[in-house]
């Protein structure tokens, strides 16, 4: 990497008669204050090129490498003028102006398509070397370190370049033996017909009846009393609304802003501001937009993705005790949603689900053997209560690529488990896409970004998410809607199907 820094320092005096003193300054610095950072045995570090002063400025040109950012170098200046022209003077520096920053840097890539970045202009690129200017950031922007991140954010976007249409590493892992599949049809279009669902009255939303609630209530009491309970979990309750800081944490602003609902609040509570809007409704029967953006705050905060966020949230900066860990919790009473657009279909996959949330926070040898003792509980529900044909794969799916959300140098132990099911409507078993149903994951980046600790050793968190929905469209896909055909053990835990509703 190459950094080319061409900035003013305003000094709040004259600094005519000072030249010779501030000259000494930056070269005593260019030996010692500037060289910090570069590894013993090495050359590199930054150095000032240019100086050309005026009466209450200074105009610098600093270059330097990878060891020593040229804005840092900048800062670091800064700071040693400021003390000593103060002391020495009473001048100090009001602020810096950046005039040009030219920034080079080797991607691992050439570039397929053009590249865009925020903060920046004219990227360029020579096969792999990538030249920008970033001139246009200010001087708390660039304390702010957005500079690394403009570098980091190219190379994920060339990188993602080459990755499209891989959307998740996939290693099979086991699979179960074949079983017999009752029917081939689709249980949502089945469903819609005999009347257990409705389509909801959003997109990618439905209204599920007495019989289709009863087997997704099925379905959470076989995962609690089967799964968790027995794992020694505990159950929290937590709010659907997630602001935006939690997500940036967890790099779901990184990876996935497209699938969020966000949320807005009214401006005011007060009805007489209302009053205009309501005469509308009141009138017209429709909503009147235009008036409505003018009375709703700009959103900070959205619904629910997945629960985890707001329960890491809960943990931010606290210690657990030792004999809390490993930390079991789940949450079961908040819905996710998610704007699929194109991507709907049936049951399966929808813009709002249910799910059961467990999340586990221990040792990566407590969370190692969590991962066991929760896949021989799956195993058993899916083999003995569900008698399912499933399979499981190690995955790292695409938008945790992109967003961080795994480490460079990251144990072999961390990653993400998904278990899928065969669905027979979809074709043959060997040419057809499964359904990813259930997931397991054990990651080290959370309790960093959350600053949770234990009372001694380093911590990591996992979640293994429930869907209900994903569970129910795995089971009815293979054992059809009546319940003669359902397991035993499915049926004790069912008991008698409701009457339903019957409307003339």
């Amino acid at each position: 990497m190459k950094f080319e820094l061409v900035c003013l320092f305003k000094f709040s005096g004259d600094v005519d008669d000072k030249q010779d003193y501030i000259t000494k300054l930056i070269k005593a610095a260019e030996e010692d204050l500037l060289k910090r950072g570069v590894p013993k045995d090495l050359e590199g570090g930054a150095s000032v090129k240019d100086m050309i002063f005026h009466p209450h400025a200074l105009e610098l040109k600093v270059v330097s490498d990878r060891y020593v950012r040229a804005h840092d170098a900048v800062f670091r200046l800064k700071k040693n003028l400021s003390r000593n022209l103060g002391k020495e003077y009473h001048i100090g520096i009001r602020g810096i102006d950046i005039i040009s920053y030219i920034v080079e840097l080797q991607c691992e890539f050439k570039p397929i398509e053009p590249v865009t970045v925020p903060f920046t202009e004219d990227i360029e690129f020579e096969e792999r070397l990538c030249r920008f200017n970033a001139s246009k950031l200010t001087q708390e922007q660039m304390e702010n370190n957005y500079v690394d991140r403009i570098i980091k954010r190219i190379q994920e976007k060339v990188n993602a370049q080459h990755y499209k249409g891989k959307a998740e590493q996939w290693n099979l892992i086991w699979s179960s033996q074949e079983k017999r599949m009752v029917w081939d049809k689709d249980p949502t279009v089945e469903m819609e017909k005999r009347g257990w669902i409705l389509k909801g009255p959003t997109k990618g939303k439905w209204f599920y009846k007495p019989q289709a609630a009863k087997i997704l209530n099925t379905m959470e009491r076989i995962a609690i009393e089967e799964v968790l309970q027995p794992l020694g979990f505990q159950e929290v309750i937590q709010s659907m609304m997630v602001p935006f800081d939690v997500w940036i944490d967890t790099g779901h602003m990184e990876g996935v802003p497209n699938e969020i609902y966000y949320v807005s609040e009214p401006l005011t509570r007060t009805p007489s501001e209302w009053e205009g809007f309501v005469d509308h409704v009141k009138i017209a029967r429709e909503i009147p937009v235009a008036l409505l953006k003018e009375l709703i705050s700009e959103p900070r905060s959205g619904i629910c993705y997945a629960q985890c966020p707001v329960i890491y949230w809960s943990l931010r900066n606290q210690t657990i005790a030792d004999e809390s860990l490993p930390l079991l919790v789940y949450d079961r009473t908040v819905p996710s949603a998610r704007y699929e657009s194109g991507g709907r279909h049936g049951i399966e996959r929808v813009d709002e689900f249910h799910r059961i949330e467990p999340v586990y926070i221990g040792t990566l040898e407590q969370l190692t053997d969590l991962r066991e003792s929760l896949i021989q509980r799956y195993t058993y529900v899916f083999e003995e209560v569900l008698e399912l044909e499933w399979r499981m794969a190690q995955v790292e799916p695409f938008y945790l690529q992109q967003s961080g959300g795994t480490d460079k140098g990251a144990d072999e132990n961390e990653g993400t488990i998904d278990f899928e099911a065969y669905l027979p409507y979809r074709g043959d078993r060997k040419e057809s896409e499964w359904l990813e149903f259930q997931n397991l994951s054990i990651f080290g980046k959370y309790t960093k970004v959350f600053n949770i600790k234990s009372q001694a050793k380093e911590l990591y968190s996992g979640c293994s998410g429930i869907g209900l929905e994903r569970w129910a469209s795995a089971f009815l896909a293979q054992k059809g809607l009546e319940p003669g055909d359902w397991p035993e053990r499915f049926r004790e835990f069912h008991g008698d199907p409701p009457k339903g509703l019957k409307l003339l």
